[in-house]
């Protein structure tokens, strides 16, 4: 199929906002996962990078980059890991994202609703400050398997913070998910090239993804908040982790952003763009999902 940017114009839906209305509906009756990127702390001035672009502005702030490493925040992690030591990636990582993050009011929304999952692709750590206070939650890190000696892709984390079983988290009400790993609670990253290349392999057939995320998506669609999809490593993520569940799925979208790539993988993955700024999608889930409520 021929795609281009100006098809988005054929894919803007007829009210969005009522379509909008309607899946705040499913959320609240736990049928949609949220999918948040980092797009939704962007909304309000951080002390943290907020786009990968941003943290590899940031590398390149501490260490000199080649040119080919510039911009592309991964090859910039694996040039510092190679050129120096894992530990210095670890430790510039920590330095990056240690400010704490407020959560947003969507966190705090999110936080009371009965989600079986939900899904936070950066290194900060306001979904979970959100969460404090419920002990009915866990979470679920993607973790570097360069060094640890150990066969494992991911650690569970209870409420307090605290390494537990894959068994605990079977019984968690709510799951977080942090595929890329977080500075919460024990900074674990999943960053440099050399990070990916084993995840990377085997995400096809599902093992870097744990169980009770494929449990608990499957008979629910998602909900992309705060999202690009413009590089490769977003999409594959995104495919893989939405894998095998319900469709469509919807995501909220800057019109104007979108790149031929990205506008291709919505469409091949049956994810319906809904063309609104996200702080207004954001006010619409949360006032139709309380009344839902």
């Amino acid at each position: 199929m021929n795609i281009s940017v100006a098809n988005i114009e054929t894919l803007k839906l007829a009210d969005a906002e009522a379509v909008l209305k309607d899946v705040a509906a499913e959320l609240v009756a736990d049928k949609v996962v949220p999918y948040l990127g980092p797009g939704l702390i962007a909304l309000e001035p951080q002390p943290i990078p907020v786009t990968p672009e941003d943290l590899a502005v940031f590398f390149g702030t501490k260490v000199a980059l080649p040119k080919r490493a510039k911009g592309n925040v991964w090859a910039s992690a694996q040039h510092i890991e190679s050129m120096k030591h894992r530990n210095t990636v670890s430790t510039l990582m920590g330095e990056a994202f240690t400010p704490a993050v407020a959560p947003l009011a969507f966190h705090a929304f999110l936080a009371k609703l009965p989600l079986a999952l939900i899904v936070d692709t950066w290194y900060d750590g306001a979904m979970r400050a959100a969460l404090t206070g419920r002990a009915d939650w866990g979470e679920a890190q993607g973790i570097t398997r360069a060094g640890i000696g150990e066969d494992r892709w991911y650690r569970f984390y209870d409420a307090a913070g605290t390494e537990t079983t894959r068994a605990a988290a079977e019984g968690w009400k709510t799951l977080l998910y942090k595929p890329h790993g977080s500075v919460t609670p024990a900074k674990n990253w999943l960053i440099s090239d050399a990070d990916y290349v084993e995840v990377l392999t085997e995400i096809d057939i599902q093992t870097p993804i744990p169980d009770a995320v494929k449990d608990r998506r499957t008979e629910r669609s998602f909900l992309f908040l705060g999202c690009r999809f413009h590089d490769q490593m977003l999409r594959t993520y995104a495919r893989q982790v939405a894998k095998r569940s319900r469709t469509p799925h919807y995501a909220i979208v800057e019109e104007g952003q979108l790149t031929k790539n990205e506008l291709r993988f919505l469409l091949s993955h049956a994810i319906t763009p809904i063309a609104m700024p996200l702080p207004k999608a954001l006010e619409i889930i949360m006032e139709a999902g309380g009344t839902a409520a």
